[in-house]
């Protein structure tokens, strides 16, 4: 199927690979979930190529200085907000006010459960 290709396509290994726990990402707060869906479906929709977020992660983490709290979701999420920045489909400050505005919502507000 074309969606198993694209999500074929879309993973993250070696040194990028994301928390796993029997080959599920492993999500530990609802906003890492949002931002990994939110970085998927942009790629879908043609706002950047998958190679180019996965180049860009690369040097976020690579940028990690190790103090015993590394945030893979954090460098996830910064390496979103700079190729969106940099691909001048957001400013730094219309970023800042969307994850500022996401963040706000209740835990479950869009599920019907």
């Amino acid at each position: 199927s074309t969606r198993g290709t694209i999500l074929s396509e879309m993973e993250l290994q070696g040194l990028i690979a994301p928390p796993m726990a029997n080959g599920e990402v492993v999500f530990e707060a609802p906003w890492q979930s949002r931002v990994f869906g939110m970085a998927r479906a942009l790629c879908e929709q043609g706002m950047f190529t998958w190679d180019e977020f996965r180049e860009q992660l690369i040097l976020q983490i690579g940028t990690c200085t190790d103090d015993g709290g590394y945030q893979y979701f954090i460098h996830f999420f910064d390496a979103l907000t700079f190729l969106l920045e940099k691909k001048q489909l957001f400013s730094k400050d219309e970023l800042v006010v969307l994850s500022e505005q996401f963040a706000a919502r209740p835990h479950g507000h869009d599920h019907s459960h």
